[in-house]
């Protein structure tokens, strides 16, 4: 086979045969095809799209290119599940839920990304943990999820190595937005992991990827599609991104607010435990280890409130190199931010809305996230007590406090943040945070 002939089949609107696909990734992965031919193949997706089988024949080459977990010797007594997200401001939830469904019987080897663009990666978030490493070899990951029940950490290169090129390619020919591609990079990888079970959180709104309920619904329906043919049982919730999940915005800030959240110092904020505990009840049907969602929801509430999914968390981030007393003292491991200042409203009114995009933006311009991938983070800046859309703020009251490194970056993010948040004299009507499941 040539590559260019199948390049040429794809751009003259073909399907493409497993067989096919196979040679394309083999060549992305062994370096047989030049960085031209995997440009050419980006474009030509992207333009004509892709059948289910040719998504499903994509995604497992990718898959396949490199390591495949299996946890078959470790004879683990819970089935082995994991969650993804599509990615959010604010979305802090994988943290919160591996600890919460392992503390339910399942084992969870979560592997997740850095954060690029508006929307912050898990990864940061739990590097700005004093001592954690985020990057440990198998076999300590491994020994953590059998040990602990869970474990967080990035992406080795021995998993799916053909995506990482194929991503990269992606990123500087503008085809990131592709649907086909996008699915086989995120499921690829959720393959390798050997996974019993798999939740998609699809995020729609101002803050995501996708901003329109049609992409999202486009996006989880192939998701599901995808995977379920690939042999990997899968669900889909779609959720709100319309504004911030939860009251901060930020690295240490949003491990620091998960650490609230899972030892019940202080209140839950209300959407962000709705999509905690819906995709939780997800997962334990999904596992086989409650027989609804509504036995699941009731487990995962019952060991946040009896200690256990703290615990569970604290033992994974000691298990991974962090302090043994987290928990307990999580404002000694965390960096804070020099300046911390309040960005007040200018106007009496209802907080209409929010262009939750922009809100992660002003996060990354304190330089908590990244415009590249190189880029370096300040872990200690960002956003807290972020206001809810449909409160009544007075003129002068605070939309926000704003951590910044010096008072010139805080300056610019109090201008942004008052940008980026509407306020009016009627309040909303309220948007429900689950928008709909895909199964």
């Amino acid at each position: 086979m040539l590559p260019q002939e199948i390049i040429r089949r794809k751009r003259d609107g073909h399907e493409l045969s497993a067989e096919e696909i196979g040679f394309i990734v083999r060549g992305i992965h062994d370096g047989s095809l030049s960085e031209g031919q995997v440009a050419a193949f980006a474009m030509t997706v992207f333009f004509r799209g892709m059948t289910t089988p040719e998504r499903v024949a994509l995604t497992l080459g990718l898959a396949r290119s490199g390591l495949m977990l299996d946890w078959a010797d470790l004879d683990l007594p819970g089935p082995v599940l994991d969650k993804h997200s599509s990615g959010g401001v604010g979305d802090k939830v994988s943290l919160m839920l591996a600890p919460i469904v392992a503390a339910c019987g399942a084992f969870m080897p979560m592997i997740s990304g850095r954060g690029l663009g508006h929307t912050g990666g898990t990864l940061d978030k739990l590097a700005s943990i004093s001592g954690y490493d985020v990057q440990p070899d198998i076999a300590t990951f491994r020994k953590v999820v059998r040990e602990v029940g869970c474990a967080v950490i990035g992406q080795t290169d021995d998993l799916a190595p053909a995506d990482r090129r194929l991503y990269a390619t992606r990123d500087v020919t503008g085809s990131v937005e592709s649907i086909p591609l996008l699915v086989s990079s995120i499921l690829s990888k959720k393959i390798a992991e050997g996974l019993d079970g798999l939740v998609m959180d699809v995020k729609c709104g101002s803050g995501a990827f996708c901003d329109t309920e049609e992409m999202a619904r486009d996006l989880a329906e192939s998701l599901v599609a995808v995977a379920n043919q690939a042999g990997l049982p899968t669900v889909a919730l779609i959720t709100d991104m319309d504004r911030v999940l939860g009251r901060d915005v930020g690295n240490a800030l949003e491990v620091a607010e998960t650490v609230a959240y899972l030892t019940g110092n202080g209140a839950r904020e209300p959407r962000l435990h709705e999509v905690t505990m819906a995709l939780a009840a997800e997962m334990l049907v999904l596992g086989k280890l409650v027989p609804n969602a509504a036995a699941g929801r009731a487990q995962a509430e019952a060991v946040l409130a009896d200690g256990r999914a703290a615990e569970t968390f604290g033992r994974m981030v000691a298990a991974l190199g962090g302090p043994t007393d987290f928990l307990e003292h999580p404002g000694r491991y965390l960096s804070s931010a020099p300046v911390v200042r309040p960005c007040s409203a200018e106007h009496t009114g209802y907080v209409t809305g929010m262009n939750a995009r922009d809100v992660g933006i002003a996060v990354v311009s304190l330089g908590g996230g990244r415009t590249h991938a190189d880029d370096a983070i300040d872990p200690s800046v960002g956003l807290t007590e972020v206001v809810d859309v449909g409160t009544h703020v007075q003129a002068g009251s605070p939309l926000c406090l704003v951590h910044a490194a010096t008072d010139a970056d805080a300056d610019q993010a109090i201008a942004e943040v008052r940008r980026a948040i509407r306020i009016g004299e009627a309040a909303p009507a309220s948007k429900p945070v689950l928008m709909e499941r895909v199964a």
